[in-house]
């Protein structure tokens, strides 16, 4: 079965980096793009960065382009999210995606002083 699971969350003080991971099993990875969501209560899940299974860009949310890097190593099925000069707004759980429908369980980014 598709499995996506998130790790890597925490709590990091303004200004700070964290870098997540999601591991992808039960689907062939090559074959899908990826994608990084975050979501807060209250508000609707948004997409916060997107990479593509061929040679087109990645995309970013314009709240967080220049600050976080999404990438993958298909030999590990595996898709990061490095995000640095973190801000409060930050603060969400994230999850991952192969928009086919699953998602992971998330993982929580809390950025306090």
């Amino acid at each position: 079965q598709v499995q996506l699971v998130e790790s890597g969350g925490g709590v990091v003080q303004p200004g700070g980096s964290l870098r997540l991971s999601c591991a992808a099993s039960g689907f062939t990875f090559t074959r899908y793009a990826m994608r990084w969501f975050r979501q807060v209560p209250g508000k609707e899940r948004e997409v916060v960065a997107t990479i593509f299974n061929t040679y087109m860009p990645t995309r970013y949310a314009h709240s967080v382009k220049g600050r976080f890097t999404i990438s993958r190593d298909n030999a590990k099925n595996t898709v990061y999210l490095q995000m640095n000069s973190l801000k409060p707004e930050d603060t969400a759980v994230y999850y991952c995606s192969n928009g086919a429908g699953y998602w992971g369980q998330g993982t929580q980014v809390t950025v306090s002083s």
